[in-house]
């Protein structure tokens, strides 16, 4: 039987943020927030604010990345709407 698909939460969000920025590679990340390591980098994608750090990483927000989350969550609720 496959894996039961879920979406990451605000905390799992805000742990990402806190590991990221702290200079974490993605797999250790996936460890502790118990994801696979493809579904963090798509959240790093999604959570880029714009800036980076003085290593020349992008800095990951997980406030940016719950706004793209339910923007995106009620786009696709539009869509399904208008077939």
């Amino acid at each position: 039987m496959g894996r039961k698909l879920r979406y990451l939460g605000p905390s799992e969000r805000a742990e990402i943020e806190r590991l990221h920025n702290g200079g974490a590679p993605a797999a250790v990340i996936a460890g502790k927030v118990g994801s696979h390591v493809a579904t963090i980098y798509r959240e790093l994608q999604n959570g880029y604010n714009g800036t980076v750090d003085e290593y020349g990483r992008r800095v990951y927000s997980a406030e940016v990345a719950q706004r793209t989350f339910e923007r995106n969550i009620k786009r696709r609720g539009e869509r399904a709407r208008a077939d």
